[in-house]
């Protein structure tokens, strides 16, 4: 199973930029699916979740600004985020439950992480 983020990029304060993962392997199913930040000398932190039945959660941060979205025939997340300040700079990561074929085995892991899309904010 791999998690692969794409969209980030160099934006001005105020602008918007969309993110999204992709799940690939021999998935059966994908329950909660998250973004997660991390600036540069700071702890990672949970920006937005999405359940399997659509139900979101955001950090404080963020909210009213950024939307997680899912499309689940495609294992893809979605983060847009709008209005963006110069304190959103860091690197987004993808992260997701997921349930997944070993040989015959479904198996279920935990908190998958997709490789870093790095987001700049200018002032």
């Amino acid at each position: 199973v791999q998690l692969q983020a794409f969209g980030g990029g160099l934006v001005q304060a105020g602008g918007s930029l969309r993110l999204s993962c992709a799940a690939s392997g021999y998935i059966f199913s994908i329950n909660t699916m998250r973004w997660y930040r991390q600036a540069p000398g700071k702890q990672r932190e949970l920006v937005a979740s999405i359940t399997s039945g659509g139900s979101t959660n955001y950090g404080d941060s963020v909210k009213g600004r950024f939307a997680i979205s899912r499309d689940n025939a495609k294992n893809t997340v979605y983060l847009q985020m709008n209005v963006l300040k110069p304190e959103d700079t860091a690197v987004y990561y993808c992260n997701a439950d997921i349930e997944y074929y070993s040989g015959s085995v479904l198996r279920r892991g935990y908190g998958y992480w997709g490789q870093g899309t790095q987001v700049t904010v200018s002032s």
